[in-house]
């Protein structure tokens, strides 16, 4: 399974972007899917999950209400939308697959395939 993220780049605080994951290799709806983000000198941080059906999604608090994880099956896509972008948003960010959705879908440990990352810069 490989993975492939994009959509990174500068931000204005208060900004948007989108960021994309496309997998491929085997059936995207097999997995659920999650975006994770580390900044410099930090650990890799959860930042969403979606599960294979898209019915179910989560977030931490850092950043609900402001961020919307969704998939599109069809596309073999999952889509995080940022919105009201923080300073505190700037990372690198990683999407990762995972076989099956847990209520551990926050922890790194639980996906099996991870993308390259795409950087996210947010300017004040």
């Amino acid at each position: 399974v490989q993975l492939q993220a994009s959509g990174g780049g500068l931000a204005l605080a208060g900004g948007s972007l989108r960021l994309s994951c496309v997998v491929s290799g085997r059936p995207f709806s097999n997995y659920a899917m999650g975006w994770f983000r580390q900044a410099p000198g930090g650990k890799r941080e959860f930042v969403s999950a979606i599960n294979r059906s898209g019915s179910r999604t989560d977030y931490p608090e850092s950043v609900k209400g402001r961020f919307t994880i969704s998939r599109d099956n069809a596309k073999n896509t999952v889509y995080l939308q940022m919105n009201s972008l923080k300073s505190e948003d700037a990372a690198v960010y990683f999407c990762a697959a995972a076989k099956a959705y847990t209520d551990n879908y926050w922890q790194t440990g639980v996906y099996d395939y991870w993308g390259q990352g795409t950087q996210v810069t947010v300017s004040s």
